[in-house]
């Protein structure tokens, strides 16, 4: 919620550095903004990539399992990610028209496959015992604690939430955006709460439906979720449900490819990259901003090579994306909860306000986004050794680095931040 009333505050394409800009103390405003811009931009490269990287493992893993002779390699994977990249690309710049129809038909397909999926597996799948549904419990991870494992575990709960952010960088592309975005955000999380409540049914279904935990884990395909589709149906019925979902993640995938694109063309646009002008270029006839979208289907591309040699540096890489968002949502809530208390009378106006509850909020939203922060460089399991290690938290204080570096040699003199630019125009 203390997004949504900042995005109703400045509705732009650039989001969280925008914000900072706008709500930061006058001596820190460029600096701040300026290193939140990055981090965004980190953030959201790095979810893009992770986006292409399961599409394409997944129709990786679907050849597996049809064909016994077939050994996955790496390098393959990585051409499918690739491949995935630029399937992003032409449905993102030939296809941005039919976005909103295809979308509407969409919601209908994720209607249908919820219930194709619970369907199958309450009818057809083998089933657990109730006792081990609900009262088993392991700690694969190796952790002292099932609680301290349910904290290391619950960053990928987070990762699942960040679509609500997605909205605010298509701002300047939705009509009366100071209202209808933070209420798309709003609804959101407050749609999402329902549908946990759905979810939690397919969730169950899902838990009775694992014959064994560790066999779904070691699974060829790599993927749990195929493995209990193939306890379950016959190959054919496999393809089919797998395919579903691959249509579902894809589709969002163009979604987020879009959001991507926009915040990196805004912040180019702000001067905040090397290369503005070209990243920041709109398209003369699409007026879209294609020169961000090749730079991110290019970045995606890139990071998947990383793969060829290791599985933990390129996962490493994705693992960053939440910790890049978090310290850019962590910076801008401390922006606006610094001006509600030192100077109230200057916080922007907001068609979507909230009002005495604001302070609360603001307090409530920052201490979650630190507590999310500090959960994101742990490894998964223990012992830590070089395969288990998160170097998330090595690539994050590397580009943090990197940054500031820049800020200093290079930022500071042609980054001015948008309040600046906006006040020298008045």
């Amino acid at each position: 919620m203390s997004l949504a009333e900042m995005a109703s505050m400045a509705p732009t394409s650039g989001g969280q550095y925008h914000w900072v800009s706008e709500l930061a103390p006058p001596k820190y405003q460029k600096v701040l903004s300026y290193v939140t811009g990055w981090m965004s931009v980190l953030s959201w490269q790095a979810g893009a990539a992770s986006g292409s990287f399961l599409t394409g493992t997944v129709i990786q893993a679907l050849l597996a399992v049809n064909d016994p002779n077939y050994s996955p390699t790496n390098w393959q994977g990585t051409l499918f990610v690739c491949a995935m990249a630029l399937l992003l690309y032409i449905a993102n710049i030939w296809g941005w028209k039919l976005t909103s129809m295809v979308q509407n038909f969409l919601l209908f397909l994720h209607i249908g496959g919820f219930l194709a999926v619970i369907i199958v597996l309450w009818v057809m799948a083998p089933h657990q015992s109730a006792s081990s549904v609900f009262t088993g419990f392991t700690n694969e991870g190796g952790w002292s604690s099932m609680g301290l494992s349910l904290m290391v575990g619950q960053i990928i709960a987070i990762y699942g939430s960040l679509g609500a952010n997605a909205t605010v960088h298509m701002s300047e592309e939705v009509r009366e955006a100071g209202r209808y975005v933070p209420i798309a955000m709003f609804w959101f999380y407050v749609s999402n709460g329902l549908i946990a409540l759905i979810a939690l049914i397919l969730l169950i279904t899902y838990l009775f439906s694992i014959d064994s935990v560790d066999a779904a884990l070691a699974d060829p395909s790599g993927y749990p979720l195929i493995h209990v589709f193939s306890s379950a149906v016959p190959l054919s019925g496999v393809n089919a449900l797998t395919i579903l979902v691959l249509l579902l993640v894809f589709a969002a995938n163009i979604d987020y490819n879009a959001s991507t694109s926009r915040q990196t063309f805004a912040f180019a646009r702000d001067r905040g990259l090397p290369f503005a002008t070209w990243i920041g270029a709109v398209h003369h006839r699409k007026g879209i901003p294609v020169n961000a979208f090749i730079l991110s289907c290019s970045i995606t591309a890139l990071l998947s090579l990383i793969n060829i040699g290791s599985d933990a540096a390129f996962n490493a890489i994705i693992s960053v994306q939440v910790a890049a968002l978090m310290l850019s949502y962590s910076v801008s809530i401390s922006c606006i909860l610094y001006r509600r208390l030192a100077h109230p009378e200057r916080l922007l106006p907001a068609r979507w306000s909230l009002g005495r509850w604001g302070l609360a909020v603001n307090i409530i939203g920052l201490a979650y986004v630190l507590f999310a922060f500090f959960w994101s460089f742990w490894p998964n399991a223990t012992p830590v050794d070089l395969q288990s290690f998160n170097w998330s938290v090595v690539i994050f204080v590397g580009v943090l680095a990197v940054v500031l570096v820049m800020y200093v040699a290079q930022g500071r003199l042609v980054y001015v931040g948008p309040v600046m630019q906006v006040e020298r125009r008045n």
